[in-house]
């Protein structure tokens, strides 16, 4: 069995490789760009969160409030004094 080497194949072969490499390098760019995309709206959104939240309790600064829970989270209990 004898096999045959030729330069352009071997050219060919190492330029398949290096393409290969810098598509998938060109790729792993494009979904760090992404990431770093959707982090940033997130960020933007969660600041938004906040100063509305800020601005709500500057208006409603000193006021007072009654929340009409159902739920009882307050448990009446009696206390007997120690001696």
């Amino acid at each position: 069995m004898s096999v045959v080497l030729s330069v352009t194949g071997l050219f060919k072969t190492i330029l398949y490789i290096i393409g290969a490499l810098v598509l998938l390098r060109f790729i792993g760019q494009i979904m760090i760009a992404k990431r770093n995309i959707n982090e940033q709206n997130a960020m933007k959104e969660q600041q938004s969160r906040m100063d509305k939240e800020r601005r709500f309790v500057e208006q409603n600064k000193g006021k007072i409030s009654i929340s009409r829970n159902k739920s009882h989270s307050a448990v009446d209990v009696d206390y007997e004094e120690v001696k």
